[in-house]
């Protein structure tokens, strides 16, 4: 969502003196800046995601404690559901959150690569432009 804001008095009368002439190099570093911010943003509710998901197995997990060892457990493959013994569901459960934190991880690295490009292209625009831009997200 984005949010806009007023110009201050100061910022208002400064407008329109030192405009700066947008050379095409800066403009291709402005859209860079937005699609790696639409990147950051589609990441950061991925992970969200992948957090949630990593939660409720553990929740499992923790529940599977109460089961007893003989005790056949429904286990959710796909649309449908199997009964699988103790140990078959808890060997599962430790892969799938395996693999949620090998995502979760990968993910996360694209994500600090994501913010360090944004942090250069911001240090910049805002060399060059000053005031006259707002690249806060």
């Amino acid at each position: 969502m984005m949010q806009r804001r007023m110009l201050s008095k100061d910022d208002e009368a400064t407008v329109g003196k030192d405009d700066i002439e947008v050379r095409r190099e800066d403009q291709d570093k402005i859209n860079k800046f937005s699609t790696l911010h639409q990147r950051e943003t589609l990441l950061e509710e991925e992970l969200k995601g992948k957090a949630k998901e990593k939660e409720d197995l553990d929740e499992v997990s923790n529940e599977l404690i109460l089961v007893d060892e003989d005790e056949k457990v429904p286990y959710k493959i796909g649309d449908a559901f199997i009964m699988l013994t103790l140990p078959e569901v808890q060997e599962l459960l430790a892969s799938s959150t395996e693999r949620i934190e090998k995502l979760v991880s990968a993910t996360q690295m694209k994500l600090d690569g994501i913010r360090e490009e944004m942090g250069k292209l911001k240090v910049d625009l805002y060399a060059r432009f000053g005031k006259s831009i707002n690249l806060e997200t």
